[in-house]
């Protein structure tokens, strides 16, 4: 199990004062298993040490603002691609049975291509296997690593490590046509209604039940360290 990529998982989900809690072993998981190299771990510095001494109420309202009512920043991968359309319904389900082949079942009500989602499945992949995963999203998450650079968020740091681990460019005919997007504007409340007008089919579980995602990584943080294996 590779858990850098819980630890990433971790600080793409919705801040939580657990969250906070956890940044020193989250620290320690980045040094120790050396899935990253040490320029990237160190570029995530800033958020961790936001989340560690930041207000929660804050730190949330801030994740909000950027990744619920951002579409252009939205950690839901197949909604770059494919909008609400048809498509991505069955690419959904074909990301839902890759997960259940591997015996991973979701119990967040989160969607099967929410990134964290997608980061706490290859966790439990060999590294290469992992790697290929996030090739085959590279191009949206190079231009979602883009995007927040543009917007001087910490968060970048997250989205830049990954991309540079799927070894994404920013340069692909697929990349730059999701940055050719414009941005949106998190404040233009208007617009946010028009984007949600259709309504989502659940593909996760049952929405009252089961546990927000990163209370179910960071559950699972206390494990002992071991070498990643490449």
């Amino acid at each position: 199990m590779i858990r850098t990529f819980k630890a990433l998982s971790a600080l793409l989900s919705y801040p939580s004062t657990d969250l906070q809690e956890a940044i020193p072993d989250i620290r320690e998981i980045l040094a120790f298993e050396k899935v990253l190299p040490v320029e990237a771990v160190v570029a995530m510095e800033p958020l961790l040490s936001e989340f560690q001494t930041g207000d929660i109420f804050d730190l949330q309202e801030r994740y909000v603002l950027l990744f619920d009512r951002s579409r252009t920043l939205s950690l839901n991968l197949f909604e770059h691609i494919h909008g609400e359309g048809r498509d991505r319904g069955g690419a959904m389900v074909d990301l839902l049975e890759t997960y259940r082949a591997h015996g991973f079942d979701l119990v967040a009500t989160e969607l099967p291509d929410h990134l964290p989602v997608l980061l706490e499945f290859i966790s439990t992949l060999p590294l290469d296997e992992a790697r290929e995963m996030l090739i085959d999203a590279g191009h949206i998450i190079a231009a979602l690593a883009e995007r927040l650079t543009r917007r001087e968020t910490p968060y970048a740091a997250v989205l830049t490590a990954l991309s540079d681990f799927a070894q994404a460019s920013i340069l692909t005919e697929e990349a730059q046509v999701l940055i050719s997007e414009k941005d949106d504007d998190p404040e233009d409340l208007d617009a946010l209604d028009a984007v949600y007008e259709e309504a989502m089919v659940t593909f996760g579980p049952d929405p009252n039940a089961g546990c927000p995602v990163s209370r179910d990584i960071l559950a699972r943080m206390d494990a002992p360290l071991r070498p990643a294996t490449a």
